[in-house]
């Protein structure tokens, strides 16, 4: 009986992980005001942040590549949640290759990365000024395809139909 509570209590205890490493997550400022961040990003150079949202594209260049995301609140375990809240998009730029086929349009990611300052692209028909953060951790996460519907009955908590 003892075994299954501690099973129990490590596997609650997991589920609820960040997915940024302790070492980021130590050197993240959780202070800061996200409306500001995309307001004002050259106050913030140099500061360690943790962000999360969908890629709308990514681009390789010579610097690297670059990740242009849409933010989107994150979750007790750094998870974008899915709310019709955004303050903004933003750049990630990960010095090395990345294959664009995987970090592809749709996909939901969290970095944690240094504040580099404001980039200005194109974007439609305007020139937008993204938030530009250096990549020191990132992580993707899988893709949720659905074979079938995602419902099931059930007429208790051990039938299905």
């Amino acid at each position: 009986m003892k075994r299954l509570i501690l099973l129990l209590i490590s596997a609650s205890l997991l589920s609820c992980v960040h997915i940024v490493s302790k070492e980021w997550m130590e050197k993240a400022d959780t202070g800061i005001n996200p409306q500001q961040l995309f307001k004002s990003p050259d106050a913030y150079k140099g500061k360690i942040i943790i962000l999360g949202g969908i890629i709308v594209k990514s681009t390789n260049t010579k610097e690297g590549t670059y990740i242009e995301v849409v933010q989107i609140p994150l979750d007790s375990t750094g998870r974008p949640v899915k709310k019709d809240i955004s303050y903004g998009r933003f750049l990630i730029l990960y010095e090395g290759y990345l294959d664009t086929a995987i970090y592809s349009r749709g996909r939901e990611v969290t970095v944690a990365g240094e504040v580099i300052g404001e980039k200005t692209r194109p974007l439609g028909e305007i020139q937008y000024s993204y938030l530009l953060v250096k990549s020191k951790e990132l992580y993707l996460f899988e893709e949720i395809r659905y074979k079938s519907l995602p419902v099931w009955f059930g007429i208790d908590v051990w039938r299905r139909f």
